[in-house]
């Protein structure tokens, strides 16, 4: 499966794209807010292939989006993109994302995570999108609220990041939000 956008492109994340996964998911700096980093490359394929047939897990590869009109070849994969069942019988999925740093700031993450939103909002029972991250983390922030997610709380010292607890931030998106924000509603 694939979703297209104008900078960017989703795949599903299959045998073909795991060891790009697998070195991103083990990529500290990707992660560098993050309580632990997975540092096993086998471990983090194996979790990616254990979950590439769930219903509940929704994994995507981000692509540039080729800037040459007559070739059909894309770049590199620059990051990931996901949603997994946050509480199933509510209808409430988490999101999450991550980028490589030469493609941070551009728009890419931007345009990934909205076209998630669009895919999951209206292809699946999703009601409820939520999203958390380190209050030290300015780029997830802003990327949640550009998306017109709403911070709807702080769990305080919440997890230990660089030798102290910190705050996460919790936000959230519902459907009929989205839609009035896309206009489909």
């Amino acid at each position: 499966m694939k979703i297209e956008g104008e900078k960017v492109r989703l795949s599903k994340i299959d045998e073909n794209n795991l060891s790009f996964v697998s070195e991103l998911e083990c990529n500290s700096m990707v992660w560098q807010y993050e309580e632990s980093v997975e540092k096993d490359k086998e471990a983090a394929r194996s979790k990616y292939r254990e979950q590439m047939n769930s219903q509940y897990h929704y994994d995507f590869v981000i692509t540039k989006e080729s800037n040459d009109s007559e070739s059909t070849d894309l770049e590199s994969p620059i990051g990931i993109v996901q949603a997994w069942s946050y509480v199933e019988h509510r209808h409430s999925w988490e999101l999450g994302f991550g980028m490589l740093a030469d493609y941070q700031g551009k728009g890419y993450g931007y345009e990934a995570v909205q076209l998630l939103l669009q895919y999951m909002f209206e292809t699946t029972n999703a009601r409820k999108i939520v999203g958390m991250c380190n209050s030290k983390n300015v780029k997830s922030i802003k990327l949640m609220e550009k998306l017109n997610m709403t911070r709807e709380g702080i769990f305080k010292e919440e997890f230990l990041w660089n030798g102290n607890y910190c705050d996460q931030y919790f936000y959230s998106i519902l459907k009929k939000e989205w839609q009035s924000a896309n206009k489909g509603g």
